[in-house]
């Protein structure tokens, strides 16, 4: 069985020869840049944001937008985030929830602020605004080609490609 830290080592030298490997040793996507923010929608649908790449203390960072509010989350949530699914192989509950709240236990939200992640907690960087991992970064990763995405009114789920 496969590690984590293999399976991540693999993604990142299969994509140095095409060039999708950012300063940080991750993938790099063309999410957008704070000009020209990639437009998205929430997984039922119901609300628009905006998400792009910025640099903040020297790390880099997936910025979005949500009205005024804006989150920052660790930009290698991408690619761990998908080694996860890869691993787990079947559709997975997004969970979305306020970092006020507990997340819902076996979902993408709970992943994503467990002590069990790979960057070992939060990968939401704003305190007070870290939660909501499983509503802002799956649609990402739907247009960015990593996913697949349900987009039901309640209880959506994610599954790698």
């Amino acid at each position: 069985m496969e590690t984590l830290s293999t399976i991540l080592c693999t993604i990142q030298l299969n994509n140095q020869k095409n060039n999708l490997i950012s300063k940080s040793g991750f993938m790099k996507y063309e999410i957008g840049t704070k000009e020209k923010p990639m437009l998205l929608k929430t997984p039922p649908l119901s609300s628009e944001y905006t998400m792009h790449t910025d640099i903040k203390d020297g790390k880099e960072v997936l910025v979005c937008t949500v009205g005024k509010t804006v989150l920052l989350y660790d930009y290698r949530c991408l690619t761990d985030l998908h080694a996860m699914l890869k691993k787990h192989g079947d559709w997975m509950e997004l969970g979305s929830a306020d970092e006020q709240k507990p997340a819902k236990e076996e979902t993408v939200e709970a992943w994503g602020r467990s002590e069990k992640n790979p960057v070992g907690g939060w990968y939401g960087l704003k305190k007070g605004l870290r939660g909501r991992f499983g509503m802002y970064i799956p649609p990402l990763m739907e247009a960015l080609g990593l996913v697949e995405l349900t987009h039901d009114a309640k209880g959506n789920k994610m599954r790698a490609k």
